[in-house]
């Protein structure tokens, strides 16, 4: 049985940074040198992101360098910053906020009421508090008492089609089921200090997020009007696929450690998606009928331009093909989770045509897609 999309919402924290600024913000956090200023410099323009969100931020950062006091400057070579104690504490009291924020607009455009929500499907990967944001979604959105609680932690960037996923086999067991599912990330709370390529990366790429989509077993009673393209017709999650890239178990990692989580990058990824996504992708739509020339709209999750590369090339797509997810790339960076519902969101409001294949990466190397008619 499909899930039918009834609404999406996003909410992002209120100030952003260019990623001019970004840069020279970073210089202050692990450079040593003029030779090491520019190799940054070139690193942060690479990653094609134009300005993203965080939750430290105190100020604009677009025309000017903004201010934040959560990170302070590196003191000396072994200097790694706030502890994780310290920025858990920030992810418990700054994730509640955005993940309300997220669904209050998701309940706005599906246009229900609040108490209709039957099950809360949350996600993220970013931070531990309990009682988590969940309770927060049920206390501040006016939820039941006795709605069913899921959390999805530590899966990634491709965590939200893991969350999708949950909603559609509860829509399926209970067909008058209402599920909001919610992804929050906070990623830049776990910026790293000091000279280390694999961790600039990250440091470069990602952004603060939350998205939530209401679901249900049922399509919405009438489309609606005001969207970019005319009346808006219903999005639903037909399938779900998944698959382990063989040999790429530490190619992309997620950590624990003492003054942050660190990630791991590997520069072969894009290398291993070109090489093994293809075979296990045309065999996943074959089983749902659907052929890989078929696909009208795809909706990648941008870890970074050069994983939008791998797959534009593997499957045989233009620059266009993938362009929303450029476009919420730059304007916000890699969210890890709620980046795929910010682009769903775009898609779905430019009444972009069906069907449409997500894709999202994630450790593993884990690979997760989803088919939307």
């Amino acid at each position: 049985m499909p899930l039918f999309i009834h609404g999406i919402g996003t909410a992002s924290p209120p100030f952003s940074i260019s990623q001019e600024h970004a840069a020279r913000m970073a210089e202050r956090f692990g450079c040593r040198d003029a030779e090491q200023q520019r190799q940054l410099k070139t690193l942060y323009r690479l990653t094609r992101v134009r300005q993203r969100q965080s939750v430290v931020l105190e100020s604009d950062g677009l025309e000017e360098e903004p201010r934040q006091s959560f990170f302070p400057d590196m003191r000396d070579a072994t200097d790694r910053g706030p502890t994780t104690s310290a920025r858990m504490a920030r992810y418990e009291a700054d994730a509640p906020v955005l993940a309300t924020a997220a669904g209050r607009a998701a309940l706005a455009d599906a246009r229900i009421e609040p108490e209709i929500i039957t099950h809360v499907v949350t996600v993220s990967c970013t931070g531990f508090a309990a009682p988590g944001f969940d309770l927060a979604l049920v206390r501040e959105l006016g939820l039941r008492r006795d709605v069913e609680r899921t959390h999805i932690g530590f899966m990634g960037c491709h965590a939200a089609l893991n969350g999708l996923r949950v909603a559609r086999a509860y829509a399926d067991a209970t067909p008058d089921a209402c599920v909001i599912v919610c992804a929050v990330e906070l990623c830049t709370l776990h910026y790293q200090y000091g000279w280390d390529p694999a961790q600039m990366v990250a440091n470069a790429l990602f952004g603060d997020g939350a998205a939530a989509l209401i679901g249900r077993a049922q399509p919405p009673a009438m489309p609606k009007a005001g969207t970019e393209a005319g009346a808006q017709d219903c999005w639903a999650l037909a399938a779900n696929g998944a698959t382990l890239l063989e040999d790429s178990a530490e190619l992309m990692t997620w950590r624990v450690g003492d003054r942050g989580f660190g990630m791991t990058l590997s520069a072969r990824v894009p290398g291993v998606i070109q090489q093994r996504l293809r075979p296990w992708l045309d065999g996943w739509l074959a089983s749902h009928d659907v052929a890989l020339d078929h696909v009208a709209t795809w909706a990648l999750h941008p870890g970074g331009p050069r994983i939008l590369e791998a797959c534009g090339q593997v499957l045989g797509l233009s620059r266009e093909a993938y362009a929303v997810s450029q476009e919420v790339l730059a304007a916000h960076g890699n969210m890890s989770s709620p980046t795929m519902l910010f682009i769903l969101d775009v898609l779905r409001r430019r009444n972009a045509p069906r069907p449409c294949v997500a894709l999202g990466f994630g450790p593993g190397l884990a690979v997760e897609a989803a088919l939307f008619l």
